[in-house]
């Protein structure tokens, strides 16, 4: 059994109460206004919707036989209840529901009021407890003397009063609502004891209404027989008709396979002769191939030679073209050098030279262009006087017409072809006389370009031109020319006459299609002339006699106009002539007369134009000739005899009409010659259309045909034609005995028999009929045997165009002049116990009256009977008995032979006794006899358990085992329980089983067992018991019913409640003893893809506690209908794509078509048209979630969605207590009964704002970042509403590290918005927040995460100084550090050198601290040293920043490149992350020099910090010439300290590094060498090595040491000074100054 929600006393009110979108509390109802109109006007015709059926059901009783319709139902004084009275019952009855239904709301009203008027005083007692408890507080402080006390309890107790006071005013409001409402319900009481009478008399008139409704139901199911009596015997007709079809059949296909086996005899005789014919040709094609091949086989041979001997040419002129090259570039070069040279632009000069040249040649193609268009111009302009001459030659072969005045002059014949033939736009007429003098200028001037420009249009047609002209010449009639030259002229007359007609379609469309002129400000539309007649129509002419008319031209335009003949079109040239007389101006309205002379020569119909020109435009007179026809019909195809007695003769009357002025032969033919394509249907509705195919078949035909056609037809005698008809009538029934395939299909299908003595035609049968004649053939019918006789004859004729007439004649011969009009009575289905009744027709022929007995089996008499049971039928007239049919219970024990039990069918064979006559006559009566039974599955029905605050659903089965239809209804049903569907109403079919829905809602806590009734339409009771039981839930919800807002798809709605465990427990099952509480837990089971989520969802309440729920609707797409979707799409894509397919299939078909490609012995190779491979329906698996295709169908449902709204019921399961305690983990006992329902209201509408970028995902993941890095990401959000959205936001946490980066603003419908959002993290964690972009009518959520890493990156350098040593000037080094990137995440840094740092102040502090410093007690250097002269940095490190990918290293090059000697360089590198953390910090340096040979080592002389200025000049005086050969020395300075201590001095030493560069240019290395080193022992110096050499990119060391002589005195400097001689790429001397002393500990 199936659960469902009922309201409790805490759910919401119901929607017909004008309820709020989301409802959680349970308010007043507004009143309402309620009026009953008490009286009704019989003249209130006018029903509302819902009663449109009733004035339907009145016309169909006014439409009734008898008189006894639905409406007209007779009332108690015999009178018929009037439309109006009826309308009255309906309109009653449905103001007495309208009443009971406010009578019913008004209780509710009045109880909810009490309720609240009950919780209203509650709460004033409460309060008023209170308030004395809170001034016996106040009393006891003040006793106390706690001032602070008593003011907190006195603005406790101010507050509670002031709570007091609205209490008591709202318990006033809602009793004042009470009486008012209790006022409004004793009037509405009131109100329905005053309409109780009236209330019985339209119950009254219901039943009286419907009573006769079942009657009318009766009459009409009478007449549902009577008509399936007839559509059976129609049945029977038609199976005896199928079965002689078939017979036929089968006679004619024995005869076709008879015929087809000896047809394949003799095509196996032809097939051999064939085959032996076949195979000879393939051995002459073999013998061709392989000749073919061997010819082939030289022709590569000789191409191979051919390509080799190209290649060796090509090679040739390629190394030629080569050497030019080289040549040309040598020359350009020494051009080039000798222009710069004369300090000429070489470049400029170049292109002028190669302008000039590309002027040269393009007049020098020019001129050979004109050249050959002359020598083309004079060409043509012979072959067109070769033209115009040939021309004149065959025109002066044709015969004149005898006419006054011909429109084609003989002068103008050339002028007149080149206009036909001149290419012109069909819209520009009047263009034709220029373009015909732009023609003629061309063929006496060839200087002028334009004019060759002009003929160059129409030279490619010049061929097609002398072609046509040369046809147009012919002559039009057959014996002018032989016979063999027939086909050729034929050919040559086709394209003539395709051009004409193109000719005369362009002239008539500019004629008739002038565009409007505006004449005076008036607008003219039309023609600016009319003719009167419009159409100049000769009719039924003959060839040979002259016809005239004569045509008067109006002028229908606003100005004064004139008129000017043109011509007639090409097809009336040479039969019609007009006599016009130009009238100069016409004003409007005046007229100007012509005649028109048409001289026919050939019998065929003409049609064709006058075409005239006027000053506002040219116009035109249709003209139109028709020959004489025959036009033939009858005044009916099918001729019906009807029935009559065999022995009778009757004759009928056929009628043979000819509308056409041409007379013919006819003759009736009963033969079956004709084919069925001949035998087609021409009456009098359809004789104008055949005409109309006729005449505009005849325009289609070729000449020769019709030509032919028309002089045979005119030069033959009447007798020939008779003659020659009947040879032909004898013929065609020779060839209908010999070939029986051309019997029509008509002759072929009989009933019964088909005999030519029963239908006889009368004494005409062939004749002649005369134009506008008519006749009358007879047909006799004289029918000897019973039964139906058919005979199907043609009306044919000598005229070849008039079809013949097929003509069906049928009749039936009866032998009897007594019989049953329906020989099988069927009564339908029918019921026991129930009478029906039916009419038994019995016509007579007979001239006599005579007895009828009817006589009923014996089996049968207590079920039917006959009445009357003998009677007189009189002559020629019928008689009615009535049979009545009551099949009773035993029918089936009483004609056990005549009744199936099984399938209730019925068929009682019956006779009727004729006095005088020997055999009876039968008839059947047939029945489907069935019961009335309705059958319930199950019985009783058993409820089980169920809330008092839900409803609980059983469904039971309903059969109807009955053949008809039954309706049925549930009366008299409880309260407490529900009948579904349509409340307990309906009908079921024949054998149909309805499943019924029994709602069961418990109002108390008890036992409960009743019975429900369920009545049939037939008057029966059929009996189902039910029981049930009602229970109490230990917990409650305070609403059962959530009804949601409308909410867009993406937005949410959250409603809150709550769950409730009273402090007592009463007993499920009624019993008085009230039990203690226990603890509850509950459990909401939500359904799988659910929209709807509920938290808490689970949880335990102790007794009295309550717990608040809070409930959220959320809508989205299914996935089931985005896959469908996309699916939907990707089919319409695929479509699309094959119709392109298709579309550039045929684009490349047509193009074959019209390039036909021609094969190697000159035939057109057939075009093959490729077929594509069928396409493959799309796979769903294949649409990934997510994908682009997923994201264009969820884009298309969301811009399509149109609303939805769904009920869903959330089951919540309360446990009987809590777990066992000795097993905390064990379940809990549940019961069914104590599960709670929770019943929820979804609507979902469109959303105005969705996401279009990140695939339409509301989530943002920024996935890992480096702490301290910045990633900023973008979405996109559009407004797919009608209405302007104004955007807002949520505000972020300020303290996170997420932000919104620009604002939001108003966007219109269909525009687009981007926000962008920054994650900057700080600390290593996961982040995660919600931002919310708001508008009126949603609120679209974002999730934004995020995790932050902290990078791991180390370099391959730890630190300190780099040094680069000695580096020659203006070249580099380079040092490379590595990056190792541990982290996940890519790592981004930064280079920076302390040199290029804008914070940096510009002396540096590390410099002035190095000059205030003693740079002879420390070797440390500043950071930031020398710089370079030419503004570049000394030092720089590639890549300056990146990123390092996770995981990953990267090399970043240090380079050093100094500009000028110096031993100061140096800087500091220091990598940085892009959280500020630093990698290494790292101290570059390096020296620089001029030569490769350097010396290091010694004192300095100079501050670290050199200035950028270059050096100070002063003025010195002029060296002399030994001082300009010396090179200048560097000074070195070498201090020597020996130490001295407890008198031993201890030497003192020092070393000097002599290095040598290592370059690309010098790879050798140096020497050096000390002069006068023996100088120094007396002074106590040493120097070793004194000389050596050092190779490239090493250093040696010198070690200089000093040891006192015996003679030192104290605190004496000893000083000295030699050259040392550095020798590399160049020699340099430096001057070592060497300078010691002694000091002490103490110094």
């Amino acid at each position: 059994m199936d659960v469902e929600d009922r309201e409790s006393p805490f759910d919401v009110a119901s929607d017909r109460c004008g309820l709020p979108s989301v409802h959680l509390s349970t308010d007043e109802d507004s009143d309402e206004d309620f009026s009953v109109q008490g009286t009704f006007t019989e003249e209130e015709l006018a029903f509302p919707p819902d009663l449109e059926w009733l004035e339907e059901l009145y016309e169909d009783d006014h439409d009734d036989v008898d008189g006894d319709g639905d409406l007209a139902v007779a009332a108690v004084d015999g009178k018929k209840r009037r439309y109006a009275e009826t309308a009255r019952m309906f309109k009653l009855r449905r103001n007495l529901d309208q009443l009971d239904c406010f009578h019913r709301q008004k209780e509710r009203d009045v109880l909810k009021a009490r309720e609240e008027l009950k919780l209203r005083r509650h709460n004033i007692e409460s309060l008023v407890k209170h308030r004395d408890n809170l001034e016996r507080e106040i009393e006891r402080q003040r006793a106390a003397d706690d001032s602070v006390a008593v003011f907190r309890l006195r603005s406790q107790h101010k507050h509670l009063c002031q709570e007091l006071q609205s209490e008591e005013e709202l318990e006033g409001h809602v009793n004042t609502g009470l009486k008012q409402q209790e006022l409004v319900l004793r009037e509405v009481e009131v109100e329905l004891a005053r309409f109780s009478s009236l209330r019985q008399e339209v119950q009254e008139e219901q039943r009286v209404f419907q009573a006769h409704k079942n009657q009318k139901a009766s009459t009409r199911l009478q007449q549902e027989r009577k008509a399936s009596q007839n559509l059976q015997l129609k049945m029977q007709h038609l199976k005896q008709k199928q079965a002689a079809m078939l017979k036929k059949e089968e006679a004619e296909c024995q005869t076709k396979i008879e015929e087809g086996r000896a047809n394949r005899k003799i095509a196996a005789k032809y097939l051999k002769e064939t085959i032996r014919r076949m195979q000879r040709q393939d051995a002459e094609k073999q013998q061709q191939r392989r000749e073919f091949l061997e010819k082939r086989i030289q022709a590569v041979n000789s191409l191979k030679s051919n390509i080799a001997a190209t290649q060796e040419s090509l090679r040739v002129q390629q190394s030629r073209a080569r050497v030019n090259a080289q040549k040309e570039e040598v020359r350009q070069t020494q051009l080039r050098e000798s222009l710069e040279a004369r300090g000429i632009n070489s470049i400029k000069h170049i292109y002028q030279q190669k302008q000039l040249e590309e002027i040269k040649r393009k007049q020098a193609e020019f001129e050979e262009r004109q050249k050959s268009k002359r020598a083309e111009i004079v060409a043509k302009i012979l072959q067109e006087e070769q033209q115009v001459k040939s021309r004149k030659r065959q025109q002066a072969l044709v015969p004149k017409p005898s006419t006054c005045h011909k429109v084609p002059l003989p002068g103008r014949a050339s002028e007149k072809l080149l206009r036909y033939l001149a290419p012109r736009p069909p819209s520009a007429p009047v263009e034709r006389a220029p373009n015909l003098i732009r023609f003629s200028d061309v063929s006496s001037s060839s200087s002028a370009s334009s004019d060759v420009e002009d003929v160059e249009g129409t030279v490619p047609q010049e061929e097609e031109h002398q072609r046509l002209a040369d046809s147009l010449a012919e002559p039009e009639f057959s014996g002018l020319w032989e016979q063999n030259q027939e086909k050729l002229q034929n050919k040559k007359r086709a394209p003539v006459q395709s051009e004409v007609k193109q000719e005369e379609a362009a002239m008539g469309g500019g004629a008739l299609n002038i565009p409007a002129k505006k004449v005076h400000g008036t607008e003219l539309k039309g023609p600016p002339f009319i003719s009167k007649p419009e159409v100049v129509f000769f009719k039924d002419f003959e060839v040979g006699i002259i016809y005239k008319k004569k045509i008067a031209l109006t002028n229908v335009s606003y100005v004064t106009n004139h008129c000017k003949l043109l011509g007639v079109s090409a097809r009336l040239k040479d039969f019609l002539s007009i006599s016009f007389a130009p009238p100069g101006s016409l004003s409007t309205g005046m007229s100007c007369d012509m005649q028109a002379v048409f001289q026919p020569t050939i019998n065929e119909d003409l049609e064709g134009e006058v075409h005239f020109e006027s000053a506002l435009g040219p116009f035109s007179v249709p003209v139109r000739c028709t020959i004489k026809k025959c036009e033939l019909e009858v005044d009916s195809q099918f001729l019906d005899f009807g029935s009559h007695v065999v022995g009778q003769t009757i004759s009928r009357i056929i009628t043979l009409t000819n509308k056409g002025a041409l007379a013919t032969l006819f003759s009736l033919d009963t033969s079956s010659r004709l084919s069925p394509e001949t035998s087609r249907v021409q009456t009098a509705s359809n004789v104008s259309a055949n005409t109309r195919q006729e005449e505009s078949s005849q325009h289609t035909t070729s000449e020769d045909r019709s030509r032919s056609v028309s002089m045979g037809t005119v030069e033959l005698q009447p007798e020939q034609e008779s003659q020659e008809f009947s040879e032909a009538l004898h013929t065609g029934s020779e060839a209908s005995a010999t070939d029986p395939e051309i019997i029509p299909e008509g002759c072929a299908s009989s009933d019964v028999h088909s005999d030519p003595g029963d239908i006889s035609l009368g004494s005409v049968r062939e004749g002649e009929i005369g134009p506008f004649q008519s006749l009358q053939l007879e047909v006799l019918f004289s029918p000897t045997i019973p039964g139906t006789v058919k005979l199907d004859f043609h009306i044919i004729f000598s005229d070849l165009t008039s079809k013949p007439i097929p003509i069906q004649v049928r009749g039936d011969a009866v032998s009897v002049p007594v019989r049953v009009v329906q020989p099988s009575i069927d009564l339908k289905i029918c019921m026991f116990d129930r009478l029906y009744q039916d009419s038994i027709v019995v016509q007579s022929r007979a001239s006599s009256a005579l007895r009828l007995t009817f006589e009923v089996c014996p089996e049968m008499r207590k079920h039917m009977e006959i009445l009357p049971k003998t009677a007189f039928v009189q002559a020629q007239c019928s008689f009615n008995a009535q049979l009545k049919f009551l099949p009773r219970s035993s029918l089936s024990k009483d004609a056990k032979d005549l009744f199936d039990s099984d399938t209730g069918v019925l068929e009682v064979p019956m006779a009727v006794e004729v006095a005088g006559q020997v055999m009876p006559l039968h008839f059947t009566v047939q029945a489907v006899v069935t019961s009335s039974e309705l059958r319930f599955d199950r019985t009783p029905v058993d409820f089980g358990l169920c809330s008092i605050y839900q409803s609980v659903k059983s469904s039971v089965r309903l059969t109807n085992l009955s053949l008809l239809p039954q309706d049925f209804g549930f009366l008299s049903v409880p309260e407490f329980i529900e009948v579904q569907p349509n409340d307990g109403f309906g009908t079921l079919l024949p054998q149909e089983t309805l499943e019924i829905d029994l709602i069961f809602s418990a109002k108390k806590a008890k036992e409960y067992n009743f019975q429900l009734r369920c009545k049939s339409g037939f008057n029966r009771d059929f009996i189902l018991s039910c029981r049930a039981a009602g229970v109490r839930p230990p917990l409650q919800l305070s609403h059962s019913l959530v009804q949601f807002g409308a909410t867009a798809i993406g937005d949410k709605s959250t409603a809150v409640l709550h769950l409730i465990h009273p402090k007592k427990t009463i007993p499920p099952v009624g019993k008085d003893a009230v039990a203690p509480a226990a603890p509850r837990l509950f459990s909401f089971s939500l359904p799988e893809g659910s929209d709807i989520s509920i938290a808490p969802s689970a949880g335990r309440l102790l007794p009295g506690e309550r717990c608040l729920l809070q409930v959220t609707f959320r809508p989205r797409l299914p996935d089931q209908d985005i896959q469908e979707e996309a699916l939907r799409l990707l089919r319409r894509v695929e479509l699309h794509r094959l119709e392109e397919q298709e579309r550039s299939r045929h684009a490349e078909q047509e193009a074959l078509k019209a390039v036909p490609v021609v094969t190697a012995k000159g035939k057109k190779a057939p075009v093959i048209p490729k077929t594509d491979q069928p396409t493959e329906s799309p796979n769903p698996a294949e649409l990934r979630p997510w994908s682009e295709r997923q994201e264009e169908a969820r884009a298309s449902l969301l811009h399509s969605f149109t609303g939805r709204y769904s009920e869903s019921t959330v089951p919540c399961f309360v446990s009987d207590g809590d777990p066992p305690e000795d097993d905390p983990q064990a379940q809990p006992a549940w019961s069914a009964f104590n599960t709670l329902h929770l019943r929820l209201q979804c609507p979902a509408v469109q959303p105005p704002l969705v996401v279009t970028s990140n695939s339409a995902k509301n989530v943002i993941d920024f996935h890992q970042v480096a702490v301290g890095e910045r990633v900023i990401k973008r979405f996109t959000v559009q407004n797919i509403s009608r209405e302007t959205l104004d955007l807002g936001s949520s505000v972020l946490d300020v303290h996170g590290p997420f932000s919104l980066l620009n604002a939001l603003r108003c966007i219109r419908p269909g525009e687009k918005h981007t926000l962008v959002v920054a994650f900057s993290p700080s600390l290593e964690k996961k982040y995660c927040e919600i931002l919310e972009v708001r508008s009126q009518k949603m609120t679209l959520e974002m999730t934004l995460s995020g995790v932050a890493v902290v990078p791991a990156v180390t370099s391959s350098h730890p630190g300190g100084v780099l040094d680069f040593g000695h580096v020659l000037q203006k070249e580099c080094a380079t040092h490379v550090l590595k990056l190792q990137n541990s982290s996940v995440v890519a790592v981004g840094f930064r280079a920076l050198l302390a040199s290029l740092s804008p914070s940096r102040p510009p002396g540096g502090a590390d410099g002035l601290a190095s000059l205030l410093r003693t740079h002879t007690d420390s070797p440390v250097q500043p950071a930031v040293g020398s710089q370079n002269l030419n503004g570049l940095s000394v030092f720089s490190a590639v890549p300056a920043e990146g990123s390092v990918a996770p995981g990953r290293s990267l090399d970043i090059a240090v380079t050093f490149r100094p500009d000028h000697p110096s031993v100061n360089y140096s800087d500091r590198l220091t990598v940085e992350l892009a959280n500020k953390s630093k990698v290494c910090v790292v101290d570059v340096k390096g020296a620089a020099s001029s030569h490769n040979m350097y010396l290091l080592g010694g004192d300095v002389l100079t501050v670290p910090i050199e200035s950028l200025l270059p050096p100070p000049t002063t003025r010195r005086p002029p060296l002399k010439e030994p001082e300009l050969k010396e090179k200048p020395t560097t000074p070195v300075l070498v201090t020597l300290r020996a130490g001295y201590s407890a008198g031993v001095i201890t030497p003192a030493v020092r070393e000097l590094q002599v290095g040598c560069i290592a370059t690309q240019s010098v790879k050798k290395g140096g020497d050096f060498q000390w002069d006068n080193a023996a100088s120094l022992q007396p002074l106590g110096f040493s120097v070793e090595p004194g000389r050596g050499s050092v190779e490239p990119g090493h250093q040696r060391t010198v070690t200089v040491t000093w040891v006192p002589h015996s003679g030192y005195k104290p605190y004496e400097v000893v000083q000295t000074c030699l050259p040392l001689t550095l020798t590399g790429d160049e020699t340099n001397v430096y001057r070592v100054t060497l300078m010691a002393l002694v000091s002490t500990a103490a110094d």
